[in-house]
């Protein structure tokens, strides 16, 4: 993409030396960066080199060891999960996570129950509020699978979706939340060259409704094409980052990912 010149905002999320082991082993070794909003921010790096690691920290499952995660400004490392999902940040992961027996259609509604207002009591006794929030939550959820193209699978079973179609589901479910920040966890693995062109796609669409998206991802050729900018990570420490024409050049990145000797 040619949106490179794209001027990025004030940093939504920001990282200070994280750090984070697992008893002698660690897996980051104080990652420092700035992920400004209204960019696509791709992470690479070779598998072990953290990059998952670094999403758990951001999304909550681990707390970092040392170090410092801002959102919006605010500390957020060792929030629990749900608590950093309601301040904003969404995603998905390597392996598809749906409930397979339910429908796409109600895999996308769970995705709006941070989102919900109607308390134990109004909804289990059916007051016309919840009766309202259900119609809302409908009409959102499909709303979510039209954006990402999945309306004629409403019905269908979540796991009668191909896999492509599954990681696009997680994607819609992912932006039920109404997120700031999508973290996208090798989106694009196990897809064939078509599947991840629509991805691409789709990606960049997102990242134009003014949603920041941050994504781990192994297939270059996808990164080089839809990324403002690149982090990379190289056995946890922080290598470089910059433009995806800059990481392209960048002497240590040529040597250690793409076969520069």
């Amino acid at each position: 993409m040619d949106e490179r010149s794209k001027r990025p905002h004030a940093a939504l999320l920001q990282l200070r030396n994280v750090q984070m082991q697992f008893g002698g082993v660690t897996a980051l070794k104080g990652i420092s960066y700035d992920v400004p909003s209204g960019i696509v921010q791709a992470v690479i790096g070779p598998n072990g080199a953290g990059k998952t690691t670094l999403f758990h920290c951001i999304s909550g499952l681990l707390t970092p060891t040392a170090g410092e995660i801002l959102f919006r400004g605010l500390p957020i490392g060792g929030l629990p999960p749900h608590r950093i999902a309601g301040l904003g940040i969404s995603r998905t992961f390597q392996h598809v996570a749906l409930f397979k027996s339910m429908t796409v259609l109600e895999n996308v509604m769970i995705g709006r129950h941070p989102r919900t207002f109607s308390g134990f009591w109004s909804a289990g006794l059916r007051f016309p509020r919840m009766r309202r929030e259900e119609r809302r939550i409908l009409e959102e959820a499909g709303h979510y699978l039209e954006f990402v193209g999945l309306s004629g699978e409403r019905d269908l079973p979540a796991g009668a979706l191909p896999l492509g179609k599954q990681k696009i589901l997680e994607i819609a479910r992912a932006l039920a939340t109404q997120p700031t920040l999508l973290l996208l966890d090798e989106p694009a693995g196990g897809l064939n060259m078509r599947e991840t062109e629509e991805l691409g796609e789709l990606i960049l669409r997102i990242c134009e409704t003014g949603i920041t998206v941050t994504l781990v991802e192994h297939d270059m050729n996808l990164v080089m094409e839809i990324s403002h900018r690149i982090l990379v990570i190289h056995y946890g420490e922080h290598l470089a980052t910059g433009t995806p024409e800059e990481i392209k050049d960048h002497p240590a990145v040529i040597e250690a990912y793409l076969g520069g000797g």
